[in-house]
């Protein structure tokens, strides 16, 4: 009889269990979810139109702090001031008994997600557009938290550092500056549940065996050396699996991880031992995209998500072992990958790949690119955004045009384009209206001084050129751009400077 009660016990509890699972599932079933359409429709509704490249300033940031503070919608507080004794703001929403901690350009030259994060404020602020019911869930259930701008002084020089040359992000364990001082301060008094560290990573990135820049990386942080998980980081962990379900949906194969090595000097490892579920979010590359227009997109929909699911607890149906099936980031690509071009002599024939990258120079809320020559070798592993193959083709170096010109205006687009076509990479110019000589011309341009196009293939060296076998030219490279000249070349794209 006892066995028989026994047994009866077991399948009691275990029928109570499932029956609490199905509960459980049951709930989560009926949790609000948005789709991919549903998400593009909010983004084109309210983008934030006063933003539309990465080279903001604090001021622009400011005069929209002050819009929302007027709309009342979200509370507003200056929370500090920078080194150099600019505004650091805080915007708070909801009434929830969840508290969440967003903040957002700890490093100056990071802007990706401080554009998603206005948008997301001009969603909160509206109603009757179908969406209520989502602006309630979150106001009900969440307190939010967001710093859109910590480091306004880096900003300003579109530079990674504050104005005191330090990283924000190695200043968590001593909280040295004014900047890292005060978010420390804040994560300690705030005492958020949730943290959400935004960041931009360089465009070379690319999931592992694949030519795939990672547009997306995402990390739940260690708070140990041991990078254990507890139930903290477990819950940052299936955040994580479902933003990336999410992001799946818009850009697959192209999301990958961040090295997830323990920092103490690193904030999201801090909050996370704080006992904040912490995820990092670095918007990484995608072709055609060089503002991040389209990753700024997708920052508004991965954080408007995640959010929602955790306003729900729905994130808790994921099983976190779907984060360890994202693969981390590989660094294998570059700008362009030029494989089996004839860089050698006569005497010495060299048939080999050559990778280019090209470099930003900031100039106010504007910047040129400098090309250079970034590899030579055997890169078969490696990748180009643009990714040729010049078998039987061989570097060839680029001639200038006789006539000088007035200016760069003088030029148009069909007079370059058979200019390059001709074998002429560069053009002698006298001045340049404005004073920082910027154009947007698919061909070098330079004053009186002298120039001379690439000579030859060196490592570090510039990277003006053609491609062709002798008789016919192939392609054109400008500045580390690399241009088919059996097609027209694209607009808007090239970022050049009179040198």
């Amino acid at each position: 009889m006892m066995k028989h009660t026994f047994y009866f016990l077991i399948l009691f509890t275990v029928l109570q269990s499932c029956q609490g699972l199905s509960q459980q599932q049951q709930d989560y079933s009926d949790a609000m979810t948005l789709d991919s359409s549903q998400y593009n429709t909010l983004h084109t509704t309210y983008k934030e139109t006063a933003l539309f490249h990465r080279r903001f300033k604090h001021q622009d940031v400011d005069s929209l702090v002050q819009s929302h503070r007027e709309r009342g919608t979200l509370s507003v507080e200056e929370v500090g001031k920078s080194a150099e004794n600019r505004s650091i703001y805080k915007l708070q929403y909801g009434k929830g008994d969840k508290v969440v901690m967003l903040w957002s350009q700890m490093h100056g030259d990071e802007p990706t997600a401080t554009m998603a994060l206005f948008d997301l404020f001009n969603f909160l602020e509206s109603k009757d557009d179908g969406f209520d019911e989502v602006r309630t869930l979150l106001q009900d259930k969440l307190t939010l938290h967001f710093i859109p701008m910590l480091n306004p002084d880096g900003a300003e020089r579109y530079a990674r550092r504050n104005a005191q040359y330090i990283d924000l992000n190695r200043d968590a364990r001593k909280g040295q500056t004014v900047e890292g001082g005060l978010l420390r301060k804040l994560g300690q008094s705030i005492k958020p549940s949730y943290g959400f560290n935004l960041h931009d990573q360089n465009i070379y990135y690319n999931v592992p065996g694949t030519k795939n820049p990672v547009t997306i990386s995402l990390l739940a942080p260690a708070y140990n050396e041991g990078r254990e998980v507890n139930e903290v980081r477990k819950g940052a962990m299936q955040i994580i699996v479902g933003i990336n379900n999410l992001l799946q949906q818009y850009i697959p194969d192209a999301v990958a991880k961040y090295d997830d090595t323990y920092s103490p000097r690193g904030f999201g490892d801090n909050f996370q031992s704080w006992g904040a579920s912490t995820v990092l979010i670095e918007s990484g590359g995608l072709k055609g995209d060089p503002e991040k227009q389209e990753i700024r997109k997708l920052n508004f929909a991965i954080i408007l998500n995640a959010l929602i699911e955790i306003a729900q607890d729905s994130y808790r149906k994921y099983d976190a072992k779907g984060y360890d099936e994202i693969p981390f980031n590989a660094s294998q690509m570059h700008d362009v990958v030029i494989r089996n071009i004839e860089i050698g002599t006569a005497d010495i024939p060299l048939k080999t790949d050559i990778a280019l990258r090209r470099g930003e120079i900031t100039v106010g809320n504007d910047y040129f690119v400098r090309g250079r020559i970034e590899d030579i070798g055997d890169l078969e592993d490696s990748y180009g955004y643009d990714d040729v193959d010049a078998e039987g083709l061989r570097f060839i170096q680029g001639k200038t045009y006789e006539k000088t010109f007035e200016s760069v205006e003088q030029l148009d687009r069909k007079q370059i384009w058979d200019l390059l076509r001709q074998g002429y990479i560069a053009v002698r110019v006298q001045s340049n209206k404005g004073p920082e000589r910027l154009h947007d011309l698919p061909i070098v341009a330079f004053t009186q001084q002298s120039f001379i196009a690439t000579p030859q293939i060196t490592i570090s060296g510039t990277s003006n050129f053609f491609v062709g076998n002798g008789e016919t030219l192939r392609y054109a490279v400008v500045n580390g751009y690399l241009i088919d000249l059996n097609e027209e070349p694209p607009t808007g794209i090239y970022k050049n400077r009179v040198n």
